[in-house]
């Protein structure tokens, strides 16, 4: 039988190859009843019985995708929760049970209009529709006794395919049973996408009508860097699909063509993280997120957890720098037992450094400890443990957070020999126009680009209706780059990088060109920017560099990456 190809949008660079297995979750409702049947005061009290257990079904799901993909994933579903309380969506289904639906038409009825708002827009916001069905579904099955479909059980090697995916959907899968997943719709920024690139499944969205043709238990190949479905693969393509050819590239050191040496290590959101990192080649971890140890919980974690779970990172990589971002509370990232403000925008309100140097300061003072006690207590090898303050906006904050550090190793005596590098996130325009003075008082930087590009754009990253603006290719987002590396090279301090620029490979040569020494990605990426990086020649990276800060417009520098590539 001749293998026949389908084009999406790969989402992982990751294939693999399996049956498929056809996942159509069972949510069709019975019609509704004559309106005379309907007792208004029955179908509010079922409705809001069923945001009960929605919301416990959600709390739930945010626990497991918080210990399997991290927490910066997790997110999502207090997002999920937030919907299910909206006064608009409440509003909406009581509405419809008074004019005479049944609870279960009245969540459909209320939020098909909304989804539809959503699908109307574009980018990213559109892909927010799928956040909305996820909600829906659960009101939907609790209202109608539904079981959903269990998808941590499907058999070994299946192929998923479907209309398309949830986050809660995505979040059950288990990469040891699913070898890939394909949608008819979707996008790369949907939820369903970011969770597959976490788990590191492969996967192609956005397939369109044809892959509906597909029959269940068909032999299916999912190649998420070709951005192809195959069925019925050849046995040439079975091959690659499910060769591992990424075990040469994780082995191999990030080296350009000239011999210049790029550090490419994982971003790490839990310690289950850890073991991920390591067998994908990674070099270090270039962002550990203390957050897991922080959140889901009523009083605060003792000097010794975080110790121990900061030796265990060094463990898994004692040759290997280690970069510990401390506590970045705030923002997106609530927690229980923290008296955080209500801030009209907690994104320009109290967190990160800020929490850490105010009301903080004793939790502050107390990670440093578990920290430094790690870097004096483990015996490593090449690498260390290096400590970075997240969300700085003024000299006054690194100044003050050194002498903080300093003191605590002080205390420990802790020597200069087993000190922690001490750095900061550039994630902010104040730290990036501050760099040149910053610098007198770090070992390194580390650029966060999915902030840095929110702040210097003025433009929110869920928000779909300012996605070009969130792009990273920005002239001035590039610019702020610069401005960092050249007031670290005025002084011989590194700099990392550790935002989602940093996983794609298609923008290696532009950030090795720029200057970045270090580029830490979610280890499901390291493989694929290893080769990118050793494709790489200086000099034409340098040029490259130079003539897309010369640019006036993202598309300009798009264009500019293109011309490498071909």
């Amino acid at each position: 039988m001749t293998e026949r190809r389908l084009s999406g949008t790969g989402v992982t660079p990751l294939s693999g190859v399996g049956r498929a297995v056809w996942y159509a979750p069972d949510l069709d409702t019975d019609d509704p009843p004559d309106g005379g049947s309907i007792d208004p005061s029955a179908e509010l009290a079922r409705f809001e019985s069923a945001r009960a257990d929605a919301r416990a079904a959600i709390e739930a799901d945010r626990e497991r995708a918080a210990e399997q993909v991290g927490e910066a994933e997790a997110a999502v579903f207090d997002a999920h929760v937030q919907f299910l309380d909206d006064p608009q969506v409440t509003a909406g289904v009581e509405d419809e049970i008074d004019a005479g639906a049944a609870a279960e038409q009245a969540v459909e009825r209320t939020f098909a209009g909304f989804i539809e708002q959503f699908e109307a827009s574009d980018g990213r916001m559109s892909d927010r529709a799928d956040d909305l069905r996820d909600v829906r579904d659960r009101l939907v099955r609790a209202l109608s006794g539904a079981d959903g479909v269990d998808l941590a059980a499907l058999p070994g090697g299946s192929v998923i395919l479907a209309e398309r995916l949830t986050p809660s959907d995505t979040a059950k899968l288990d990469p040891n049973r699913v070898a890939g997943f394909a949608t008819v719709a979707g996008g790369r920024t949907s939820h369903a996408a970011i969770f597959a690139r976490s788990l590191a499944i492969p996967a192609v969205v956005g397939v369109g009508e044809p892959l509906r043709d597909v029959e269940g238990g068909a032999s299916v190949a999912v190649d998420g860097v070709e951005d192809t479905v195959v069925i019925d693969p050849d046995p040439e393509t079975r091959t690659a699909a499910a060769s591992d050819d990424d075990h040469e590239r994780r082995e191999a050191p990030a080296t350009t063509t000239d011999g210049t040496s790029i550090e490419v290590a994982a971003n790490v959101g839990t310690v289950a993280d850890l073991e991920p990192a390591v067998e994908s080649g990674a070099d270090g971890i270039g962002l550990l997120r203390t957050e897991f140890l922080f959140l889901d919980r009523s009083t605060p974690p003792t000097e010794d957890e975080q110790y121990r779970a900061y030796r265990r990172a060094l463990e898994a990589f004692p040759d290997d720098r280690v970069v510990v971002r401390t506590l970045d509370a705030g923002g997106d990232k609530r927690i229980d037992f923290l008296e955080l403000p209500d801030e009209e925008n907690p994104f320009l309100g109290e967190r990160g450094v800020r929490r850490s140097l105010g009301p903080d300061a004793s939790l502050f003072e107390t990670q440093l400890r578990a920290l430094l006690r790690a870097a004096r207590d483990f015996e490593r090898g090449e690498g260390g443990l290096s400590v970075m303050l997240p969300f700085v906006t003024t000299v006054e904050e690194v100044r003050t957070a050194r002498e903080t550090f300093s003191s605590v190793a002080a205390a420990l005596d802790v020597d200069d020999a087993d000190r922690p590098e001490f750095g900061v996130m550039v994630e902010t325009p104040a730290a990036a126009l501050l760099a040149d003075a910053i610098v007198d008082h770090v070992e390194f930087f580390s650029i966060g680009t999915n902030d840095l590009t929110q702040y210097v754009m003025a433009a929110e990253r869920g928000n779909g209706r300012v996605e070009p603006l969130t792009d990273d290719r920005q002239p001035a987002v590039l610019r702020a780059i610069q401005a960092t590396v050249e007031a670290a090279e005025s002084e011989d301090v590194w700099v990392g990088m550790c935002g989602e620029m940093a996983g794609d490979p298609d923008l290696t040569p532009l950030l090795v060109g720029l200057g970045i020494d270090e580029l830490s990605m979610s280890p499901v990426a390291v493989p694929r920017v290893k080769q990118a990086v050793t494709d790489v020649r200086d000099a034409d990276a340098r040029a490259l560099a130079e003539r897309a800060l010369a640019a006036s417009t993202s598309d300009e520098v798009a264009q500019l990456i293109e011309a490498y590539r071909s």
